[in-house]
């Protein structure tokens, strides 16, 4: 492996003669010495130099190598003395702001143009390590499940999955479309394998201009059979989430504490209130769905009642639900779909799926939708399928929302929206 110390653990080589490497990230000159301090992935090192010495470019790319001094002064309590620098690369230009300040001094559109270089950022790079850890901890709590990872087809034959614009494309000749979701390959997989889960990029081409939406993000699927209804499902996402939440403390801790996160516990059973209760709860307006006010105000109510930040909302209306769902047996025109809200926003969509092929024969009958376009996703449920249902988290909306940002393009990768199709 590259011999190299990174600067969290510079402290530990106290008396030593080691090597670091990273960029500039702030030049000090004092009268009698200067200061480099050098970043990389771990944090930042102080560089003690030699008054009249030449120092890099911020940005400059550099391998440095000195004897490691406790100090209390330093960055991590330690700093690098009697150093022999050795630059690998400079700037071309200067960052479009500076990176070492301690708040982001460029508005979000700067940010985003700039984003290869301002993404450098403490501040800006911590949401994307919070992302990871939640993808790691996804990852984990999922596969001590039982599940398999799988990987779907992001290139469809048809725009099947739900009533949201596509995004199409020529496909050799032919028209195909970008997939909205993995829901029929992954419901299918359950044949398979029983449980699967998939972490991938998802395309909606919806016209929002909105602080919440994107046109590409990430979604966490998961999908099991053999469950009894919708509560099975809403048990394993409690334990996703909570297997994500761990892994952020644990992956994560630096970026969780330089944004002043407030990360929250999953009770051992999150409240579930019915769709109905919901709307009384909240102020009935007539509409089929919960308003986004409304998921504010359950949000708040399931703090004060209950003490938890997240709360299931359960049994809506066949009609806002997909074809595929399972109706509630006990309640006609309810399903066995739910949303679970996270701090006044809904975060996840689920529920239990039908198995029976003449069900979705049924199901698409009643809706006058015709049979050919989903033959290819009902031959799966020709050969027999159990009882299986599922769920899907956006993790930019998941990030976001644990960040307290105040736009989802904070927490995503070079977004895509209605406007931004680059860098």
């Amino acid at each position: 492996m590259i011999s190299r110390v990174l600067s969290a653990e510079l402290k530990e080589h106290a008396g030593q003669r080691v090597t670091i490497a990273g960029w500039v990230h702030r030049r000090r000159r004092l009268k009698s010495v200067s200061f480099l301090l050098v970043r990389d992935r771990r944090g930042v090192s102080q560089v003690v130099v030699p008054p009249g010495t030449a120092l890099p470019a911020e940005e400059s790319v550099v391998r440095v190598t000195g004897l490691v001094r406790s100090g209390t002064q330093a960055p991590g309590g330690a700093e690098l003395t009697g150093p022999r620098i050795e630059v690998l690369a400079e700037p071309a230009q200067a960052p479009p702001f500076g990176l070492y300040r301690p708040v982001v001094p460029a508005e979000l559109p700067v940010v985003l143009d700039h984003a290869p270089v301002a993404l450098r950022h403490p501040l800006l790079r911590a949401p994307l390590e919070i992302s990871a850890a939640s993808v790691a901890g996804f990852r984990a709590a999922l596969d001590r499940l039982g599940f398999t990872e799988i990987h779907t087809p992001k290139l469809v034959a048809s725009a099947t999955e739900s009533g949201a614009d596509v995004f199409s494309v020529d496909y050799f000749g032919r028209p195909a479309y970008l997939a909205q979701s993995p829901q029929f390959f992954k419901q299918a997989m359950v044949g398979v394998f029983e449980r699967v889960y998939e972490v991938g990029p998802v395309f909606r081409a919806e016209p929002h201009d909105t602080a919440r939406h994107l046109a590409q993000y990430t979604s966490l699927d998961a999908e099991l059979g053999f469950v009894r209804d919708h509560r099975d499902v809403m048990a394993v996402l409690r334990e996703a989430l909570a297997g994500m939440l761990e892994a952020v403390r644990l992956r994560a801790a630096r970026a969780v504490e330089a944004l002043d996160v407030a990360l929250p516990e999953v009770p051992a059973e999150i409240p579930a209130v019915h769709f109905t209760e919901a709307k009384r709860l909240s102020g009935e307006d007539g509409e089929p769905d919960l308003s986004p006010a409304q998921e504010r105000w359950l949000s708040r109510w399931a703090l004060r009642e209950h003490g938890s930040e997240f709360l299931f909302v359960t049994g809506y209306p066949m009609a806002k639900r997909p074809f595929y769902t399972h109706p509630d047996p006990a309640r006609p025109g309810h399903s066995n779909g739910f949303d679970l809200l996270f701090r006044g926003l809904e975060l996840v969509t689920g529920g239990q799926r039908l198995h029976r092929y003449q069900d979705y024969l049924d199901a698409l009958a009643a809706r006058g939708e015709p049979v050919e376009p989903y033959e290819g996703y009902l031959k799966a449920f020709e050969h027999g399928m159990p009882p299986h249902g599922g769920f899907a988290i956006g993790l930019e909306r998941w990030t976001a929302r644990l960040t307290g940002a105040s736009n989802i393009r904070q927490a995503a990768l070079f977004p895509r929206d209605l406007h931004r199709l680059s860098p």
